[in-house]
């Protein structure tokens, strides 16, 4: 058969049937080495059985003096820690960016930390377009902000409606009142602000929505045309924010008020014509020129800025149509006064 060979067994112990290297006996321990059969008398069967490969703790029986769990770590210098391998660069730059983090979850991209947007004033006059309001164009205006990353404050004047319509029949009520801040914290869901309390200094810009509140309670305008009046905390606001050279939006019947406060100014409410009722409240235009405004024609989807007065206006539901291309009107409105305000 030829001589026979011995060899030792090799540094990495082979693993035992409970899945773990084989835990060194004592006597290994200390260091004796352990014969190891040569490939023939391994092949042959006549190797070391099966179950002596086992660990010492893990055989069946009663445990050998001396012997540890091959899920414990072993004593002394058989337990030999290696060395962690160095870290790479991006591993090196995450570790140091973790640490830095403010917070328990950091984030690995400076862009997820949102910028912020331009503080905008939202005035409101109520709830219902006939009284108040215009529902439609409040949420459209309050989505493209949302959109372009503006932080929003809804305002409107603590003061007493002209008066209140039954949206049902389009007729006034009898022997009733409601309040314009009270009825505009329902389109704020609750976040409303007296108009007292707006400050220039708190926002980059200003925007009004339209609806019959635009012309019966934040002016006479439904009532008085030319001749109307302007309530004193829209107008300072409307001059405020003028002199300090902030953007004005304006959408619907609401851009009479600039007209009416800042003579001069640029604005649309659409056409000049009805159009066989496309336009139904044309006359406005007219009545825009007699408050010394300048009246500019544009479509619905359309906005017209006034670049020296800063002032972006558009028709929104002065005409008559889908309200898909309202929308889209109001967010060339949204979109130019975010424009102007540099953010």
């Amino acid at each position: 058969m030829g001589a026979r060979h011995e060899c030792l067994w090799p540094a990495r112990p082979p693993r035992a049937l409970c899945g773990c290297p084989e835990t060194p006996s004592t006597e290994q321990a200390e260091g004796e080495a352990r014969p190891r059969p040569s490939s023939r008398l391994r092949s042959s069967g006549r190797g070391p059985p099966a179950s002596s490969r086992r660990c010492a703790a893990a055989r069946p029986g009663r445990p050998r003096p001396g012997a540890r769990c091959c899920t414990r770590p072993a004593p002394g210098p058989l337990r030999r820690l290696q060395p962690a391998p160095p870290l790479s660069p991006a591993m090196l730059a995450a570790r140091l960016l973790l640490r830095a983090a403010p917070s328990g979850r950091a984030s690995l991209h400076g862009s997820a930390r949102r910028l912020r947007g331009a503080r905008v004033a939202v005035v409101l006059s109520g709830c219902g377009v006939y009284d108040g309001t215009e529902i439609h164009e409040a949420s459209a205006i309050l989505v493209h902000l949302s959109r372009g990353g503006a932080e929003v404050q809804m305002y409107a004047p603590d003061i007493p409606q002209m008066h209140v319509i039954d949206h049902s029949k389009g007729q006034p009520t009898e022997a009733e009142s409601r309040n314009v801040l009270v009825e505009s914290a329902r389109v704020a869901r609750g976040k409303i602000t007296d108009l007292a309390k707006l400050s220039t200094k708190d926002h980059d810009a200003v925007i009004f929505p339209g609806g019959f509140g635009a012309a019966k309670n934040l002016s006479t305008f439904a009532v008085d045309g030319k001749d109307c009046k302007v309530n004193g905390e829209v107008e300072r606001v409307l001059k405020e924010f003028h002199k300090a050279g902030k953007p004005i939006g304006l959408c619907c019947i609401s851009p009479v008020l600039a007209a009416k406060v800042l003579p001069g100014a640029e604005v649309t409410v659409g056409h000049e014509e009805e159009e066989g009722g496309k336009w139904p409240y044309a006359g406005t235009a007219i009545a825009i020129k007699a408050l010394g405004g300048k009246h500019c024609v544009k479509e619905v989807t359309e906005a017209h800025v006034d670049v020296n007065n800063k002032m972006v206006t558009t028709p929104a539901f002065m005409c008559e149509t889908e309200l898909h291309h309202i929308f889209d009107g109001i967010g060339a409105m949204v979109k130019g006064v975010l424009k102007l305000t540099g953010k």
